[in-house]
């Protein structure tokens, strides 16, 4: 053989293999699911899954007991069925016996064993443990029996025992503080358990360079299968990135080296969106978006203890300056004009649309009626607004803008509002403190019960929840109705009703219902939004 033949077929070679590597590349980049965080990740230990970023990483890694649906209705998961006692106060759950923890140094050969209820004992009992420090914790708070609460009646059974009957506990056991963990990883690494995570769940930890990129591969022993008994997840893999500005985010996802962004940006949602929350002409058939009702409610809060100093000489203590309020600016043209339409005017009480009972023909809230406020000023003593004085709201950078586009429509009415801009945390401080009059306030759900809002409003609580410090005893014993009522459409009458007495004393001012909103790659296929805004991969096929 002449060297230079010898030459040309190295060179087909390396050519053929360089080919044959791209195209391996290309197909392997097909099935890694890509998305950026750009508030960062602070733990992937389920017991301080407190905030979506951790709560959406805890999703892939780990499984609860039970979970949430599409719909927001809870289904099985790690539990394939559920007994309750007749008194309500025993949940005895039955477990799958195909499931199966990551492989891990940890465990015997590094081969991941079968989870059992022991593991679901150790794993609840772990997030009420002082000595874990739980960001969860409060999530049994008074409602789970101190001395029995979590008990594994065998390998396969689990039984859950409460103090007093809580409808809504199957809800709080599909937060991500419930996910089951191995007691042998969690003792390897004690607290570096943050960044060292083991769980049943779709995806397997391998890698997290802190500020720099967190990757999850494919289980390949994972128990759930689609319809067709094929084996979940389909994807092979998740890799986020953390550029902290949502600037560089929109152009990777422009790129395409991000597969969806969360949200839109303001300083670019006009130029994606028309005001009506459509794509505009230049994105149609580049990008898919996706929107669906999000359990949260933006709101103004006011403080009701007439005896807290803040609001004694405050003209807010009065009903019908706070209902004035309601009526007194445009939410649907705030939604149009400031918010691209994203969300959904908030003319009902404070349980938000998507929520599981929700029904704006039962409940009623307020509409933009500027004569009416008008008069409820004039009836309450202050014609065209003559003696209120100057009314302080208390709000952060980001709703800056909204705050005072209601501060001039109430100006309008009589109602001198000044706006405050000041940091995240002194606000959430002042709140707490119940150092705050009038204040800006969103609530997102713990859990898909409705009970989750109106516990905002019980007067036992303490802030948090009940920031705005409101108590009608008539609220309380409806309150307290509906956690023995275990009939849902009962429930939800009588949530209904609490919702509807709470907002005609207007402790709050509901301004709209949220929404999810997506913008997806075209080649992303089953890529589905919740209510919950849980970022669901097990069935996301990728192109």
């Amino acid at each position: 053989m002449n060297r230079k033949y010898k030459y040309t077929l190295c060179y087909l070679a390396l050519a053929i293999m360089l080919v044959a590597a791209c195209r391996g590349g290309r197909k392997n980049n097909r099935m890694i699911f890509r998305y950026n965080e750009q508030t960062g990740i602070q733990s992937l230990d389920p017991a301080f899954a407190k905030n979506q970023s951790n709560m959406w990483m805890v999703h892939q890694i780990f499984n609860t007991l039970v979970e949430t649906n599409d719909s927001m209705n809870i289904v099985p998961s790690l539990a394939t069925h559920w007994d309750v006692s007749p008194d309500r106060l025993e949940f005895t759950f039955h477990l799958r016996n195909d499931v199966f923890f990551h492989d891990h140094a940890a465990f015997p050969n590094g081969k991941g064993r079968k989870m059992t209820a022991y593991d679901v004992e150790y794993s609840l009992k772990r997030i009420t443990d002082k000595n874990t420090a739980s960001s969860g914790a409060w999530i049994f708070n008074n409602r789970v029996d101190s001395a029995a609460g979590f008990t594994a009646l065998n390998d396969s059974t689990f039984r859950l025992k409460l103090k007093r009957p809580f409808q809504p506990i199957l809800g709080i056991l599909s937060m991500q503080y419930c996910s089951i963990v191995p007691h042998e990883v969690v003792n390897k690494y004690g607290k570096d358990f943050r960044s060292h995570p083991c769980g049943t769940g779709p995806f397997v930890f391998e890698d997290w360079e802190e500020g720099q990129a967190l990757t999850l591969t494919r289980n390949n022993r994972y128990f759930e299968k689609d319809n067709e008994g094929k084996p979940l997840p389909y994807l092979d893999g998740i890799k986020v990135s953390f550029y902290d500005s949502k600037a560089t985010e929109f152009l990777l996802f422009r790129q395409k080296r991000l597969d969806f962004i969360n949200d839109i940006d303001v300083s670019f949602r006009d130029e994606v969106l028309s005001k009506n929350g459509l794509l505009r002409d230049k994105w149609q058939n580049r990008v898919v978006l996706s929107k669906h009702a999000y359990l949260n409610t933006e709101y103004l809060g006011i403080l009701m203890d007439e005896k807290n100093e803040e609001i004694s000489k405050s003209p807010l203590k009065y009903k019908k300056v706070r209902q004035a309020i309601n009526y007194g600016f445009d939410r649907k043209k705030l939604m149009l004009y400031l918010r691209n339409s994203i969300g959904t005017a908030a003319e009902s009480g404070m349980i938000p649309a998507g929520m599981p009972g929700f029904d704006s023909t039962l409940v009623k809230g307020y509409h933009y009626d500027p004569p009416r406020a008008r008069k409820l000023l004039e009836e309450a003593g202050f014609p065209g607004g003559n003696g209120l004085g100057e009314i302080k709201l208390l709000t952060i950078p980001i709703y800056a803008d909204l705050a005072g586009f209601i501060a001039r429509e109430l100006q309008d009415v009589g109602l001198n509002i000044k706006v405050e801009v000041i940091p995240k945390a002194l606000l959430l401080e002042k709140t707490s403190k119940s150092q705050a009059a009038f204040f800006r306030g969103s609530w997102i759900a713990d859990y898909p019960d409705a009970e989750n809002y109106l516990a905002m409003f019980y007067s036992k609580n303490p802030a948090p929840p009940n920031y705005t410090r409101y108590q009608n005893n008539a609220f309380d014993v409806l309150y307290e109705q509906a956690l023995l009522e275990t009939r849902d459409s009962m429930r939800f009458q009588l949530y209904r009703q609490m919702d509807q007495l709470m907002i005609e004393d207007a402790p709050v001012v509901p301004l709209w219902y949220d929404m999810v909103i997506h913008l997806v790659q075209p080649g992303i296929q089953n890529f589905n939004a919740n209510s919950g805004n849980l970022l669901e991969l097990r069935r996301v096929r990728k192109e």
